[in-house]
């Protein structure tokens, strides 16, 4: 199990798909299987692909950054600053399990929306 190798196989996956080609994404990174537990995605290759697809065609002009990626085993989390049309802003932390081939089979996230105002001075990322 290779976890460097896994983290910058994370990041580039999330990095393709969220700019418009999950397809590639998924034909570079992804596994025979890929299981989602976000409820607003379908389970399964299409249903991320699906996802991917109609966001880049409805928020073209989004933006990611990568601000931490963590990998122990099998799993990678990513930490990530998301800005959208009209600076609407979030962070994602995201969770994928890899297979015995080095594949993306298993993803969990959760989304935080930015505040625009906050009880301190700390950023969320």
């Amino acid at each position: 199990m290779n976890s460097e190798a896994n983290k910058q196989n994370a990041i580039n996956f999330y990095r393709t798909a969220y700019l418009g080609k999950p397809r590639e994404a998924v034909e570079k990174y992804v596994g025979d299987i890929y299981i989602q537990h976000n409820p607003d995605v379908e389970d399964g290759i299409e249903g991320f692909i699906n996802y991917f697809d109609r966001m880049h065609k409805e928020y073209p002009n989004k933006s990611i950054e990568f601000v931490r990626c963590i990998g122990e085993g099998n799993l990678v989390a990513l930490h990530s600053h998301q800005i959208w049309p009209g600076n609407d802003q979030y962070i994602t932390m995201d969770f994928f399990r890899f297979d015995n081939k080095g594949k993306i089979c298993e993803h969990w996230d959760a989304i935080q929306q930015i505040k625009k105002d906050s009880l301190n001075n700390n950023t969320m990322y």
